[in-house]
């Protein structure tokens, strides 16, 4: 069973993908009592507030399947239940959808702090390597962490001046894509 279909974050207007349902449930990060807090990025010109709730931001059109899983912590390695996630990136030819909710969307962990998101890996831009934005909010008026995820083994990962390897998400090749994983420790 998928940690989609587990934890109902979302229904899905697609069916489940073979991927999702092969994404096992992430065990419980190995911690020692205090996490480093995710590094914070800008947001960039593209973000568009009020997105929809979905965990599945894919659309029409090709590119890799990806599977991104993962947890939202305390520094104290504390779960996080019901924090809100808020992605977007750019579609697979490196173009926003600026007008619309096209590969946008946000979601909510579940009671033990996970989240699941379905997309497809965006493509590249002048100046950028391959990356996805995200804000992450732990509820009410607490502080949002706004970053951004990268790939592993990018070409771009050199040039790209934003660049951070505390940022790198694992991947790893499943069939029909990419599973991924990345905990997000929010400072407070």
């Amino acid at each position: 069973m998928s940690l989609l279909s587990a934890a109902g974050l979302a229904a899905l207007s697609q069916p489940e993908p073979a991927l999702a349902q092969e994404a096992e449930r992430p065990l419980t990060p190995a911690c020692e009592g205090h996490a480093t807090a995710t590094p914070r990025q800008t947001e960039g010109p593209y973000f568009t507030p009020a997105s929809p709730q979905r965990a599945d931001l894919r659309s029409d059109g090709d590119g890799t399947l990806l599977v991104l899983s993962g947890f939202v912590l305390t520094r104290q390695c504390r779960p996080i239940p019901g924090a809100l996630l808020d992605f977007w990136h750019a579609d697979t030819s490196g173009q926003y959808d600026n007008r619309g909710f096209r590969f946008r969307g946000h979601l909510f962990a579940d009671q033990q702090g996970r989240y699941q998101l379905v997309t497809r890996a965006p493509g590249l831009y002048t100046g950028r390597t391959r990356h996805l934005y995200v804000k992450v909010r732990s509820g009410g008026q607490s502080p949002v962490l706004t970053t951004q995820l990268y790939f592993p083994d990018e070409p771009g990962n050199r040039r790209d001046g934003l660049f951070d390897q505390k940022l790198l998400m694992n991947l790893r090749p499943a069939e029909g894509g990419q599973l991924g994983r990345f905990d997000f420790v929010l400072a407070g």
